[in-house]
């Protein structure tokens, strides 16, 4: 999976963990960048709560008790971690690895490119899932382009329109839209665009606005509308910062019944 906006990394690593939950399987979440904490409150805002079935541990816990990430170990541990898994009556295990280990100065870098190799062949049984984490800022073309040939499947957001000052992409727990920076009438295009995807795909549309910083009432009309058109027992839900309540409330949101807003610091 390679992510530029760490909310997209977090929502296709809840799905995925969704996922392995009800296959049965036992799920290992493996962190770097954020601490351990950090991450079981993220996904706890997902509606994904830690269990007896999702464990979340430091990325070093892969290293076997060694001070340095080494390819065979790594490869060693997650064998057993297999093997426990089965023993324990789960149909598999699945792990999420951020690899941001890799960037650091003393890994050495040769070891990613081993590790890549050799961990194929826990796949062959079809007892183990992994999507390994790349963040675009973090590693080079040439690194991402070897990550992407050694797997099987590359995974990214669904992005609509990126541009400096916006982003509007494909969100996949809940399924909706996700936009972040600054929406005006001159893109309110891309966001219709967006919307009718989710109108076709979700049964409610779920609308992130929670990194959107500015809204003007060109495109918050857009917004309403779309709700305003829904049909019949479907819904609009918007999260969003109180400035951007207010811009939609201006544009006229309390006549649109299909739309709720989910305000940080409280709810409408």
């Amino acid at each position: 999976m390679t992510f530029s906006d760490p909310h997209e990394r977090l929502d296709i690593l809840a799905a995925f963990v969704a996922a392995g939950r009800e296959r049965g399987d036992k799920v290992m979440c493996f962190t770097d960048a954020i601490s351990v904490d950090e991450l079981r409150a993220d996904l706890l805002e997902r509606g994904l709560d830690s269990g007896p079935d999702v464990h979340v541990a430091r990325v070093d816990r892969l290293w076997g008790g060694a001070a340095a990430p080494e390819a065979a170990t790594m490869v060693e541990v997650l064998a057993q971690e297999v093997r426990k898994a089965l023993g324990e009556g789960r149909s598999g295990l699945r792990i999420t690895a951020d690899m941001c280990w890799a960037a650091r100065p003393q890994a050495n870098a040769e070891q990613l490119l081993v590790f890549e190799s050799e961990i194929g062949r826990l796949f062959a049984d079809g007892q183990l899932t992994a999507v390994c984490e790349y963040d675009r800022e973090s590693f080079d073309p040439v690194t991402l382009g070897y990550a992407a040939r050694v797997h099987r499947r590359t995974v990214a957001a669904t992005v609509y329109y990126e541009d400096p000052v916006l982003r509007i992409c494909r969100q996949h727990v809940p399924p909706g839209v996700r936009v972040a920076g600054e929406l005006d009438q001159a893109r309110a295009g891309v966001l219709t665009d967006a919307l009718a995807e989710a109108v076709r795909l979700d049964p409610d549309i779920h609308l992130n606005l929670n990194q959107l910083r500015y809204l003007d009432t060109g495109a918050a009309a857009v917004i309403l509308r779309t709700a305003a058109t829904l049909p019949a027992q479907r819904r609009m839900v918007v999260v969003c910062a109180e400035p951007i309540e207010r811009t939609l409330t201006t544009a006229g949101a309390a006549d649109v019944p299909a739309l709720r807003m989910l305000v940080r610091h409280g709810e409408r």
